[in-house]
């Protein structure tokens, strides 16, 4: 029952980095790339590259050269270019935002 519920409970920003951080790992080593040649691609201290990969800890500046380096260029650079809405009523708000170059506070 645990794994049906898995699916529907939030993700802590310590999970996501995590698996980022697994999933980099795959790529990297799917590329048969060390991490010493990833980080020298990437012009990222191999130290960053072990701490990203054991800890899921990393500056987006570097996770950006990284993405670079094994090629997800668009996809990192693409992150937030597409607007999420949960509701009807939020996407009516981001139809009726867009354009604009500030939010905000509702009164």
């Amino acid at each position: 029952m645990l794994s049906v519920l898995d699916g529907f409970m939030l993700e802590s920003a310590e999970d996501i980095a995590l698996s980022l951080a697994e999933d980099f790992r795959h790529r990297r080593i799917e590329k048969n790339l060390t991490r010493e040649q990833v980080a020298e691609t990437a012009n990222v201290a191999v130290s960053n590259v072990i701490r990203f990969e054991q800890k899921g800890l990393i500056s987006l500046k570097n996770l950006i050269a990284l993405a670079m380096a094994l090629g997800y260029t668009s996809e990192i650079k693409n992150l937030f270019a597409t607007p999420k809405y949960a509701t009807m009523e939020e996407l009516t708000q981001i139809r009726k935002n867009a354009g604009k170059k500030k939010a905000y506070r509702k009164p």
